[in-house]
């Protein structure tokens, strides 16, 4: 019983470690254009909602998602601040709202998202 508990914690340390990796990433490349297609924020939507996606699936473990959207969520809000030297990773842009608006949104979304219920039929 306890190493089930200390699995589920290891579990939970990992996705968010992971989750916070995905923020990173989807912050620092969500100001990306191609021309005048946001693709950076693009990608970094579509990744951070696949990756949430496949924790929830995979682990059949809504913490483990909440542990994952809480390190995309951190590094976020960590790095959307002006940093010591006066630089802004993420500007105050149309995309740079988006972007902190929509990380909340796909976490509570992947979060909340009812479990799959088996239908047993009984003779």
């Amino acid at each position: 019983m306890r190493s089930l508990r200390l699995a589920r914690l290891g579990t939970w340390l990992i996705a968010f470690i992971v989750g916070a990796v995905y923020g990173l990433a989807g912050t620092i490349a969500h100001t990306y254009m191609l021309g005048w297609f946001p693709l950076g924020l693009t990608l970094a939507i579509i990744g951070c909602a696949a990756f949430l996606a496949a924790v929830r699936l995979l682990t059949m473990d809504r913490w483990a998602a909440l542990s994952t959207g809480l390190g995309m969520m951190l590094a976020t809000l960590v790095f959307s601040g002006t940093g010591p030297g006066g630089s802004v990773i993420v500007p105050e842009t149309s995309a740079g709202i988006v972007w902190t608006i929509t990380v909340p949104l796909l976490v509570a979304v992947v979060v909340a998202w009812p479990e799959r219920v088996r239908v047993t039929r009984e003779s």
